[in-house]
């Protein structure tokens, strides 16, 4: 009996080891974008990155109203929920002077347009990923 509770407390710990390792690794390799939102724009309106995994952290800074973010290639249609780079979206419309973030977003080499539908911001702010 001894020897089966001392064999799982050492499979649990090694595994519980890995999934904290994997999580730390994961988080290593995700950055930040953080995008300011005020009445009507983003203060940011063109960004350049590095290819990679990020999440997107979006400021209400003071806009009345939530706020959202939606991430575009450029030259397809913004209009078209299809064409939304969804793990992009905030987890949740972000409330007046808080901070939402986004899910991990893999961005490849190109040009993306971003806007918040929400706060009815331009659709030509650029992200241009090298």
């Amino acid at each position: 009996m001894k020897k089966a509770i001392a064999l799982f407390v050492l499979i649990f710990t090694v595994s519980f080891s890995a999934q904290a390792q994997d999580k730390m690794m994961k988080d290593t390799m995700t950055k930040k974008i953080t995008l300011e939102q005020t009445k009507g724009e983003f203060t940011q309106k063109q960004l350049t990155v590095n290819a990679g995994t990020y999440v997107f952290e979006i400021d209400n800074n003071n806009v009345g109203t939530k706020v959202g973010f939606v991430l575009v290639k450029k030259g397809q249609d913004v209009s078209n929920p299809a064409n939304h780079i969804k793990t992009a979206y905030v987890t949740a419309a972000v409330e007046n002077n808080t901070t939402g973030h986004s899910n991990p977003t893999t961005l490849e080499k190109g040009e993306y347009v971003f806007f918040c539908p929400l706060n009815k911001t331009a659709t030509d702010n650029t992200l241009v990923v090298q």
